[in-house]
């Protein structure tokens, strides 16, 4: 016998179970993993990654899925990984385009939506960390940003319609170039970002520009799947929303110019329900945007910002 066929042949350390042989077959392969994972010690996450497996297996089964195409999808992941950095985060772009974040969105405010609640929508990639705190009544373009005029007019009320006042509301938009400003060197650092409290009757105000519809990011990964889908990267112009308020759940949503060429066409699959509103023209050669967000009482939770 040699080395080689004594160390196979050896028992197994004490302590340590003897290792089982897999049959080979794909039943047996998935049955294998599964007990690997139940040893996972948090109750959720077992079952996230059991349902994960199961429908990974199901999904290269099905399509008949190669070794080649294996590693052409595990480079796919490492570059979205790379692509991604504090001035953007291509993930959230994957899962934006994919629709898996209006999914996830819509799945977890079911409750809300039957109540009559406001529709969430994606946060996207482009939401930053400390967004300057503004009063009601702001302007948040800057003086050098021009566009049509804007005026916003919100309120911020729980489900039964009892308005929140101290609410925080977070908002951010694209430029009318159709770039937000931590893509454009050109426009003054947090332009067209803020953050307001709703004052005693749950209301915020504001004055920007109007948005303009942009396409996303293509000059990465997910620009090359997009080119792959043979699909368009247009998004309509929107506003972003984040309402928080004590004893509510955190509202993310946008806002969308029913108008836009680009109304119905959303590479990011985020225009659904009731979030298509018409900007009203103000009669002084403007647009005026009523808002009113409905929150869900709950647990008070705020997601982390994608971008620093």
């Amino acid at each position: 016998m040699t080395s080689d066929q004594a160390q196979l042949s050896s028992p197994a350390p004490t302590g340590e179970p003897r290792s089982k042989t897999i049959p080979a077959t794909p039943a047996a392969l998935l049955r294998a993993v599964l007990e690997a994972n139940a040893g996972t010690h948090d109750p959720r996450l077992r079952t996230v990654l059991a349902s994960l497996i199961t429908h990974l297996h199901a999904f290269a089964a099905e399509v008949q899925l190669t070794y080649a195409e294996l590693q052409q999808g595990l480079d796919f992941g490492v570059r979205v990984g790379q692509a991604t950095h504090d001035k953007r985060h291509e993930g959230i772009l994957l899962a934006d385009i994919l629709g898996l974040a209006t999914l996830v969105l819509l799945m977890d405010a079911k409750a809300v939506l039957a109540a009559g609640g406001t529709e969430p929508a994606l946060i996207g990639p482009f939401w930053r960390a400390r967004q300057p705190v503004r009063p009601n009544g702001s302007r948040i373009a800057s003086a050098d940003t021009r566009g049509v005029p804007l005026h916003v007019r919100g309120r911020v009320v729980s489900l039964d319609g009892r308005p929140l006042a101290g609410a925080r509301i977070e908002t951010w938009q694209a430029a009318p170039s159709g770039l937000y400003e931590n893509q454009d060197p050109g426009q003054e650092d947090m332009n067209l970002r803020a953050v307001f409290e709703t004052d005693a009757d749950g209301c915020f105000w504001f004055d920007s520009v109007k948005p303009s519809g942009y396409g996303v990011p293509i000059d990465g990964p997910c620009g090359e799947l997009l080119a792959l889908q043979g699909r368009g990267h247009m998004r309509p112009a929107h506003l972003h929303f984040i309402a928080a308020a004590p004893g509510h759940k955190v509202l993310t949503t946008q806002i969308f110019d029913a108008l836009d060429p680009y109304a119905y066409e959303d590479a990011a699959f985020g225009a659904v329900g009731s979030l298509l509103r018409d900007f009203m023209p103000d009669g002084a050669g403007g647009y005026r945007l009523d808002v009113e967000l409905k929150l869900e009482p709950g647990e008070t939770r705020m997601p982390v910002p994608p971008l620093r």
